[in-house]
């Protein structure tokens, strides 16, 4: 009887053993059935890479051309300078354009073309204006640039544009450090007042196109840098001519 029972208990034993065993394996064939293949998952995430690699591409794209357009703005407008309620005369000073009121009138008397450089006060204002007027058509090229994207490798694109954009950067820092050079210039003298020198602004103020173009200097080379990051993504983009080997998980190139 002993022994009976003892044999019904190892085979008990046994087939819950086998019980157990079995709804495992089908546990495991449940949950590898709710995997994604290797092939699609790579498809997923490429998609996913290109994707946001496009968003962020469209964005720098708007930036680039809002920089060009505060570019333009500082080349143009005539508020790097300006009076102050202590300067002998009312005005202000651009790169090339300028505008001094008279002593007798108060009418402000406008002077200074950027086709004319004889009608600018200062050697230095000319130097400042070129420098500022080649970052300006660097980031017009830049715009130009975009144009390939539809020829040719979308990294090496944004690679050339992230250097036209650290050049443009280049120059505006350039014309920036040069402009207050001619601050001892006669004219600037005369509404700012006999203490201005070189560097030294005497009476007047520091406008918004001067405060602008500092800006503008920042802005350009946080695009050059996410130009430079996205050109190092486009390089890192799974080719079309390769797939995920269904088997093995392995890339493989297409004959």
């Amino acid at each position: 009887m002993k022994k009976l029972i003892r044999i019904i208990l190892r085979d008990a034993q046994y087939f819950f053993s086998c019980s157990i065993h079995f709804a495992l394996l089908l546990l495991s064939l449940a949950a590898m059935s709710k995997l994604i293949p290797a092939q699609e998952a790579a498809k997923i995430y490429h998609t996913n890479y290109v994707r946001n690699a496009r968003a962020i591409g469209v964005l720098w794209i708007i930036f680039t051309i809002c920089f060009a357009i505060i570019t333009m703005v500082v080349f143009i407008q005539p508020y790097w300078i300006g009076d102050s309620v202590d300067t002998p005369q009312s005005g202000y000073f651009g790169l090339f354009h300028y505008c001094i009121g008279n002593p007798i009138t108060g009418e402000l008397v406008c002077k200074g073309s950027a086709l004319d450089f004889g009608s600018i006060p200062s050697g230095a204002f000319k130097t400042a204006m070129f420098f500022v007027g080649i970052s300006f058509l660097l980031v017009v090229g830049t715009i130009g640039c975009f144009g390939l994207f539809f020829f040719c490798n979308a990294g090496s694109v944004y690679k050339i544009c992230a250097w036209i954009q650290l050049a443009a950067a280049t120059c505006m820092v350039i014309g920036c450090m040069i402009y207050p050079d001619g601050w001892d210039s006669e004219e600037v003298k005369r509404m700012c007042g006999q203490r201005t020198d070189k560097y030294t602004l005497g009476n007047c103020t520091v406008r918004w196109a001067y405060i602008l173009a500092i800006i503008s200097i920042m802005d350009s080379l946080v695009l050059s840098f996410l130009a430079f990051v996205l050109g190092n993504r486009q390089d890192k983009l799974l080719p079309e001519d390769f797939q995920v080997g269904e088997n093995t998980g392995k890339m493989t190139k297409q004959a």
